[in-house]
């Protein structure tokens, strides 16, 4: 409307104004009221043409550009209630709100995992947090009705539960650490690491006939070093409990490499199938059966590894070694400079 009214502006101010009115012509002919006339009524009657179809096109126009945007807001109310296993799946060809839409679908399919392996691990954790508990209520309730029964026992009974719950809750803090990545990155030594790891473990290992060996030159890296060094800890100990009885051994490796540092340990064991060894790093999981008792792990073992090496921008890989046992390879980054 504004550029039509502009451009009438221009014809009468360029082109009307010259031409002379009745009364000042000498010669006959269509004057300027004439042209007025003739020229106003069908300027007015295309300028309310023009109106009425900018009104429907511009509303046309308008609602075709703005579907896409107010599905994906329809979407974005449901994702808002918790159905966040709703898609917007915008068909079409591919543009901004096309690539807006997939986008936005991506971040909804990544909600919908992580819900879903918060809200599982929440019941694993509730589920192993009862299980200690129940079991001290039993102990104390039969030492209630049985006055007689041996103290010592009861007690011993009791503090193996109860540091079966420390551990247990202090391993979901340390993997709640992990996810968060709250920690402050440091020069630290792998091959290092996995002689410090080992040295504490080698009482348990020579107790289940366990031998040990780590081999490996210098491997640098940037991180926690308490978490990595819980993240090596738990791999040796993993190894260890889940070997062989008797006559197993455990391969603690580093090595560096151009663009990253490598540190694998391989242990012997049973053999393990592929579908097993797909869930050993989901939490609660153990590779053998669920035995209770000092050394038989929580199941948080090879889950707080996922997480240190994700939190560090690592890369774990679990694989069934031929033969029997586990193999797993943790790749870091190298670290900038040592400072």
């Amino acid at each position: 409307m504004v550029a039509g009214v502009m451009l009438l502006a221009v014809v009468w101010v360029f082109l009307l104004r010259y031409v002379p009115d009745a009364g000042y012509m000498r010669v006959p002919g269509p004057s300027r009221s004439d042209l007025e006339r003739a020229f106003v009524p069908k300027a007015a009657m295309m300028m309310g043409l023009l109106l009425v179809f900018g009104l429907v096109g511009g509303w046309i126009l308008a609602g075709r550009m703005l579907s896409p945007l107010a599905r994906i807001t329809s979407a974005t109310r449901v994702a808002a209630t918790g159905k966040l296993s709703h898609r917007v799946d915008l068909p079409g060809r591919r543009d901004e709100f096309r690539d807006l839409a997939d986008a936005f679908d991506a971040m909804l399919a990544q909600l919908e995992a992580h819900v879903a392996e918060q809200q599982r691990f929440a019941a694993n954790a509730s589920h192993e947090l009862r299980t200690p508990l129940a079991i001290t209520q039993t102990l104390l309730e039969v030492a209630r009705e049985d006055p007689s029964r041996d103290a010592a026992a009861l007690i011993e009974q009791l503090h193996s539960v109860n540091t079966r719950a420390i551990d247990l809750t202090e391993a979901l803090l340390l993997l709640s650490r992990a996810d968060q990545g709250s920690f402050t990155s440091e020069y630290v030594d792998l091959s290092l690491l996995a002689e410090e790891a080992t040295e504490t473990l080698l009482p348990l290992a020579e107790k289940r006939g366990i031998s040990i060996s780590t081999t490996g030159s210098v491997a640098p890296a940037s991180g926690s070093p308490a978490l990595l060094l819980q993240m090596v800890t738990n791999l040796v100990h993993n190894a260890i409990v889940h070997n062989l009885a008797d006559g197993g051994t455990v391969t603690v490796t580093t090595t560096s490499g151009p663009h990253a540092v490598v540190l694998t340990v391989e242990n012997t064991g049973p053999d393990l199938s592929p579908a097993l060894v797909a869930t050993l790093v989901e939490p609660f999981q153990r590779g053998t059966a669920r035995v209770r008792s000092d050394h038989a792990g929580i199941g948080l073992g090879l889950a707080i590894v996922k997480s240190i090496v994700q939190a560090h921008g690592g890369r774990l890989r679990v694989a069934a070694r031929p033969g029997g046992g586990l193999r797993v390879e943790v790749a870091l980054a190298l670290p900038l400079s040592r400072g």
